[in-house]
């Protein structure tokens, strides 16, 4: 799961670092995750697992770090 969502947020998520470079801790948006982009990786997400984030779930701190996006993703995925 953690290596499909890399790959998402590496595709939409505009980063200026590549994702193999990018620790589970990492501030996305200081790696240039916009607020557009996150979206676009939301998005993406949901089409992928077949999810829907919660209103509660989209927030800046879900989408700030690869270890809250997987976290969201698992608790939401079952």
């Amino acid at each position: 799961m953690e290596e499909s969502i890399r790959e998402i947020v590496a595709r939409h998520g505009r980063l200026t670092r590549a994702i193999s470079e990018v620790a589970g801790g990492d501030d996305l948006y200081s790696l240039g995750l916009t607020s557009h982009a996150a979206v676009n990786v939301m998005l993406a997400i949901e089409d992928r697992f077949a999810i829907e984030f919660p209103d509660s779930d989209m927030s800046k701190n879900t989408f700030g770090t690869m270890d809250s996006i997987v976290a969201t993703v698992h608790r939401l995925a079952g």
